[in-house]
């Protein structure tokens, strides 16, 4: 049983598919999480197809949505198992999808008994990283994979828009990367054609409904315009250091009193929505993490221009913020970098790769150029070192740094 229909054609993100598929049938409950429509729903659909497409019978695979009304009566761990247990088969395997699963109280419980009592295999999303440190932990622990999900990629996004253009031009990378650029990556903004305006109001509209639901009333949040007001100071700074104190005497210019405890538990929620991500600073001489004067970026830079407007000084953190979520995109650890009294934008390390990477608008004056490779000539290692830029005319290796313009690395492999 497939308890959703969808009538708009889907696009393929092939990414996520391929790691569900990767884990089909082994026994491990495959856990989706990210923000709001990043996509998490669509990929569950994606998943069923392909399970049909397998010849698994329509009735073996049970897609549940608890944000649809339909369901409004299961939002409690009992009333799920039964509800699932008279649906289920004992003698072949059950595909269980379960989106947005925080929405029903102590679900922990049913997907527990569920792995115990039925052959299963069990994908669940959520919009809140809290799924992983709740009671699922305990109950499950060594049991469970996350997949990260995060809103379109630029070449991502070029797929949805040529499916959406059909029989005419294909749209080019420079063209699609200045839409990229001004609207950001949520799915629903490359399905239809909108206006600029159009598509700020519909990602403002997530945002405030992640900020409503998976903030204020998840975490008991009561003074909504000072959270508010705290966003908007951490969009305003993508790309800069900051710690809590510096946010407190911000507040404290303003007339507004806000405590450090109350600024890291606004900052915590904000994280456990997938509004925002924190970039610990790495320093590479003494090989430690640093505490004090992380990053923060967000989940989709087109929240930023949403809430904020367009302000042409947030072009090189927006670009920052772009290259951040690529390299989690692709499954890397990412760090700021801080060699003596030099930062380096980006560490990104996957299992035995490790890059090094800076983030530059444009390199029109020679001191640019030499203030961007100056960092990455101090590391003495041998792995990729790149500055990434919109200026094409540098484009090539110099020093063995690797000079890119950003679009190209966001549609290719790091070499």
């Amino acid at each position: 049983m497939n308890a959703f229909i969808g009538h708009k054609r889907m696009i393929q993100r092939n990414n996520y598919l391929d790691k569900l598929l990767e884990l089909k049938d082994k026994p491990f409950i495959k856990v989706l999480t990210g923000m709001r429509r990043c996509g998490k729903s669509t990929i569950l659909r994606l998943y069923s197809e392909a399970l049909q497409k397998m010849h698994i019978e329509e009735h073996r695979i049970l897609l549940v949505n608890f944000e649809s009304f339909q369901f409004a009566e299961i939002k409690e761990a009992g009333r799920l198992y039964n509800w699932l247990s008279d649906r289920l088969s004992k003698q072949e395997r059950n595909y269980i999808l379960l989106d947005e699963i925080q929405e029903v109280a102590n679900w922990e419980q049913a997907v527990n008994s569920l792995m115990v009592d039925y052959p299963v295999d069990l994908v669940i999303t959520g919009s809140n990283s809290k799924l992983l440190s709740s009671e699922l932990a305990t109950f499950l622990a060594g049991r469970y994979v996350e997949i990260p999900v995060f809103t379109l990629s630029l070449s991502e996004s070029i797929l949805f828009s040529n499916a959406m253009l059909e029989d005419q031009d294909f749209i080019s990378t420079e063209g699609a990367f200045e839409s990229y650029l001004s609207k950001g990556g949520f799915p629903v903004l490359y399905n239809f054609p909108f206006e600029k305006e159009t598509a700020n109001r519909i990602v403002f509209d997530i945002y405030s409904s992640a900020i409503l639901r998976d903030t204020v009333q998840r975490f008991g949040i009561r003074d909504v315009e000072l959270l508010e007001r705290l966003v908007r100071f951490v969009f305003d700074n993508i790309g800069q250091k900051f710690s809590a104190k510096s946010i407190a005497d911000y507040f404290k210019s303003q007339q507004r009193k806000l405590d450090i405890a109350t600024i890291y538990n606004y900052l915590n929620a904000l994280e456990s929505a997938f509004i925002i991500y924190r970039m610990p600073r790495y320093d590479i001489k003494g090989k430690e993490l640093l505490k004090t004067q992380e990053k923060f970026f967000v989940s989709d830079h087109g929240l930023v221009r949403a809430v904020l407007g367009h302000r042409p000084h947030h072009i090189s953190g927006i670009l920052e913020n772009i290259v951040a979520i690529e390299l989690m995109r692709r499954g890397y650890k990412v760090f700021v970098g801080k060699f003596d009294d030099i930062e380096i934008d980006f560490i990104a390390e996957k299992g035995d790769e490790k890059v090094y990477i800076q983030v530059t608008y444009r390199m029109d004056e020679p001191s640019t150029l030499q203030r961007e490779k100056r960092p990455l000539l101090q590391i003495e290692d041998n792995y990729p070192k790149y500055i990434l830029t919109l200026d094409k005319t540098l484009a090539g290796n110099m020093e063995g740094i690797i000079i890119q313009y950003l679009p190209d690395f966001l549609m290719s492999e790091i070499k």
